[in-house]
C-alpha cells in the first residue's frame, strides 16, 4: 500500500486518500479536507478531519496537493500532528477511517512552542498528578493578551480552603518556573461551591 507523507509528518494512505476524495465529490463549495486538533496536549485532545471550505483557512495552516484534493493542516495543531497516520479500511459495514496521532495528547513542546501549549503541557505532565493524589485538577481556561494564565480547578481542589496556597506555591510557581514567558496565574473558580470538595 503506498503512501502519501507531507512536511507535517502525518501520512494519509492511498485508500485513505480515495475515500476522502468520493466524500469530497459530494460536497459543494468546499476547497478540500482541513485536519486539526481540539484541545491539542492535554488529555482531552481529539484529532479531527473537516471540510475545508472559503474562510476556514488561516495564514498558518500548512497546504499539501494530493492526486484529488487539497489538505490544509492547521498551524497550531501541526506539532501535535507529528507522525500521525490516517487509514481507510473496508469492512462488512462499509468501512472505517481511523486517525492516530500519538503526540496529539503529549506534544512535543519547546520554548518556541506558543504559551498556551506550553502551559498545558506542565499542567497536565506535571501540575495534575500531583493534584490528583487530593481529587483534584487544575485547567487552563485561557491565557490573557498580558500573559496571565486564567486557570480553573476543579474536583477535590473545587471549595478547598487552600486554594489560594496551592495557586501561589505550587502551580503559579511551577508554571512560572517551567514557562518563562508567563507573567503570573489568576483563578477562576467558584470556591463557594464545595459540593465535590475534598478536605484532609
Amino acid at each position: 500500500m503506498s503512501t502519501e507523507q507531507t512536511a507535517v509528518n502525518v501520512t494519509i494512505t492511498e485508500t485513505a486518500q480515495d475515500y476522502l476524495a468520493d466524500l469530497l465529490t459530494k460536497q459543494d463549495d468546499v476547497m478540500g479536507i482541513r485536519v486539526f486538533i481540539t484541545q491539542p496536549g492535554t488529555p482531552k485532545a481529539e484529532t479531527c478531519i473537516a471540510y475545508c471550505r472559503e474562510g476556514d483557512m488561516t495564514d498558518s495552516d500548512e497546504v499539501r496537493d494530493y492526486p484529488k484534493f487539497k489538505a490544509f493542516f492547521e498551524g497550531r495543531s501541526i506539532p501535535f500532528l507529528d507522525d500521525a497516520f490516517i487509514d481507510y479500511s473496508k469492512d462488512r459495514m462499509g468501512g472505517q477511517l481511523t486517525i492516530k496521532a500519538p503526540n496529539a495528547r503529549l506534544p512535543r513542546v519547546d520554548a518556541n512552542s506558543p504559551l498556551e501549549d506550553q502551559v498545558n503541557y506542565v499542567l497536565y505532565n506535571e501540575v495534575n498528578p500531583s493534584l490528583a493524589a487530593h481529587g483534584g485538577e487544575v485547567s487552563l481556561q485561557e491565557l490573557t493578551d498580558d500573559n496571565f494564565a486564567i486557570l480553573k480547578f476543579g474536583g477535590g481542589c473545587q471549595g478547598c480552603g487552600m486554594v489560594d496556597v496551592t495557586l501561589k506555591e505550587g502551580v503559579e510557581k511551577t508554571l512560572i518556573e517551567k514557562v518563562p514567558g508567563l507573567a503570573g496565574v489568576k483563578d477562576t473558580t467558584d470556591h463557594s461551591n464545595t459540593e465535590n470538595a475534598y478536605f484532609k
